[in-house]
């Protein structure tokens, strides 16, 4: 990604924001599907890359422009990216209603402890779709990209005919898997009415929201600390168990590592290093559990499986050491913490 090292202030070449759009459209699918390697074509790389060409679409058009519409306010992207997972997993392919999304034991096994009958939906399931959207589809991929380029991390990345050709794939996507995931099951009425209205609610609650207020002194642990917190915070969410207890547990530790990161980062020695640390932890948290994993299906050859899941892993802590190192060069001399909310203000 160019660095944009002779640009003057206030301007942005074009190669540099259509790069780091991509990198983000290739980036959101890989954290979301990939990184984790549940799904049986981890071992076959020309599937992997030929998938990539529709979950781009899916996600990574949708990363691009939550991060357009809403860039740098947090809480709204967070809201933005509830709405489209809930969107994705209970109007598009409505894994969340269907009992028999996956051929595999596993799938009942997590989905029937908590399952509420009257709404046919599993409270661990609901919880495990959205947040895995929100934080591995949508904000991780927004925060390791801006990283990245931290020049153009306050800034538009495209145009009009840019985010155009960004709905558009979104649109050709969705038909493709709707029609794909609904040949043999189609969610109630109820079920798809309800799901729309929520989804609509958060897109709403995200663009009323009031812009951040000017930073708060305050106390604010290391990068590495935040890091290091979030790991913890998100293995619990990964590897508690299905049950009513463990989902309790988890929704108790999600909301305070969230509501610990939404007060740090008010605070005036917050910087986008902790901010890298905390998105970071999320794709090593999934790189590192991937090789316990067991691929859906079984028939996966482990020599196959464990090389994809290295070379994964390899990638994501070389993007995230790079992007760490871009920060340390850069950052400080462009977008200072004290000023983070006076370049909302100024650039949306």
């Amino acid at each position: 990604m160019a660095d944009n090292r002779s640009v003057p202030p206030g301007r942005t070449p074009l190669s540099g924001r259509l790069t780091a759009a991509l990198a983000l459209l290739v980036l959101s699918p890989v954290c979301a599907e990939y990184l984790i390697g549940y799904d049986s074509i981890i071992g076959r790389p020309r599937e992997l890359l030929t998938g990539l060409l529709l979950l781009a679409p899916l996600y990574g058009s949708v990363a691009v422009l939550i991060r357009e519409a809403v860039r740098r306010r947090w809480p709204s992207i967070l809201l933005l990216s509830a709405a489209f997972g809930l969107i994705q997993a209970g109007l598009i392919d409505q894994s969340l209603f269907n009992p028999h999304f996956v051929d595999d034991a596993s799938w009942a096994r997590e989905r029937q402890p908590t399952l509420v009958p009257a709404v046919g939906v599993s409270v661990h399931h609901l919880l495990g779709f959205v947040v895995g959207h929100v934080i591995w589809s949508f904000t991780a991929p927004v925060v390791v990209i801006e990283s990245c380029v931290p020049r153009l991390a306050d800034r538009p990345w495209l145009g009009r005919v840019g985010l155009t050709a960004m709905a558009v794939l979104y649109a050709c996507a969705v038909v493709v898997f709707f029609h794909e995931h609904t040949r043999t099951f189609m969610a109630s009425p109820a079920q798809l009415g309800v799901t729309g209205a929520v989804a609509a609610a958060l897109v709403a609650s995200a663009f009323v929201l009031p812009r951040r207020p000017a930073p708060s002194p305050g106390r604010v642990p290391s990068p590495w600390s935040v890091g290091g917190g979030a790991v913890v915070a998100l293995a619990v969410h990964q590897l508690v168990p299905a049950g009513w207890w463990g989902t309790v547990l988890d929704l108790v530790v999600l909301c305070a590592g969230g509501g610990a990161l939404l007060c740090w980062s008010r605070r005036t020695g917050w910087g986008r290093r902790h901010a890298l640390m905390a998105g970071g932890a999320a794709l090593v948290v999934n790189a590192g559990l991937s090789f316990v994993v067991v691929p859906l299906g079984g028939d996966t050859s482990p020599v196959a499986k464990y090389a994809a899941n290295a070379t994964l892993t390899a990638a994501v802590l070389a993007l995230l050491m790079w992007a760490d190192s871009r920060l340390l060069r850069f950052g400080p001399r462009t977008a200072p913490t004290t000023t983070a909310a006076g370049a909302e203000a100024a650039g949306g």
